[in-house]
């Protein structure tokens, strides 16, 4: 199963390297460029910085799995961006954009 969230921010690039370095000291990560991949034990995230936007998407293997691993990015997404209040992640199940 998948599903994706594009955030509104133009801060996206730090919030990309800032959820890579925090979860590579517990999981798998790698951050390059403009994009980033997290292995969860769930399941995996990537996420892309593009200009105005941060794109999330995760995959996992069952809806349980996949609430689980949108709710860990979100929560630490909205930890890393504590200057932008109005931060919305609106996930989406079904095919990435």
């Amino acid at each position: 199963m998948k599903s994706s969230a594009t955030v509104p921010t133009e801060h996206g690039f730090r919030y990309v390297t800032q959820l890579c370095k925090h979860f590579g000291h517990k999981v798998p990560a790698a951050c390059e460029g403009q994009e980033g991949r997290i292995e969860f034990p769930a399941g995996q995230a990537l996420l892309r910085a593009s200009p105005g936007s941060l794109i999330l998407v995760g995959e996992a293997e069952d809806p349980e799995a996949l609430g689980r691993l949108e709710q860990v990015l979100e929560s630490h997404l909205k930890r890393f961006a504590f200057r932008e209040p109005a931060l919305a992640v609106d996930w989406r199940r079904g095919p990435a954009v």
